[in-house]
């Protein structure tokens, strides 16, 4: 029996090419979660970030046969997020606020409650950032990319980037004071 969740990412790649569906589940569960987090943060609420994800996964499951370089899954997933999530905002998806107000990515340290105050002034001045500064900084807070590649995702200059970045995070922290 093949040993999937001790495999390298490569080696699941490859069988997942071959149509490996338990490969490509691997894949998957590596990076639900950054996927998830940053679907929520573009789409602004639960329903519309599962179903972005959703429809990412099965996107990618679909052409993964289209996937070039290997060590590229993780941007390419995140890519294809981020189309379908500017797809979404595009088509006027209204926004729905969760039930019961809940901070849906983390928002819990250990032994602590959430801060649901911080949690929604956060989330506020994330939404007040334009689709393109929403996009840096959710490919870099969440989904852990350098400046290279997310200009490399976004077809920008490292230096644009990080530019851009630095000004998105300095609208947060004015809106957060």
């Amino acid at each position: 029996m093949y040993d999937y969740e001790n495999s390298p990412e490569p080696e699941l790649i490859r069988r997942a090419k071959r149509g490996d569906i338990k490969a490509f589940s691997q894949l998957y569960a590596r990076i639900y979660q950054d996927l998830y987090k940053f679907a929520l943060y573009m789409t602004r609420h639960t329903q519309d970030a599962e179903d972005a994800v959703s429809d990412t996964v099965l996107s990618a499951y679909e052409n993964i046969s289209s996937l070039r370089k290997e060590d590229s899954f993780r941007n390419w997933m995140f890519t294809i997020l981020s189309n379908r999530c500017k797809r979404m905002q595009r088509s006027g998806q209204k926004e729905i606020p969760r039930q019961d107000g809940a901070p849906a990515a983390g928002g819990r340290q250990e032994g602590h409650e959430p801060d649901y105050a911080q949690w929604h002034d956060v989330r506020r001045a994330f939404g007040e950032l334009d689709e393109e500064e929403r996009i840096i900084v959710a490919f870099s807070v969440f989904g852990g990319y350098r400046s290279e590649e997310i200009g490399q995702m976004l077809d920008k200059n490292a230096a644009t980037v990080r530019s851009k970045k630095c000004r998105a995070l300095e609208k947060m922290r004015s809106a957060l004071s």
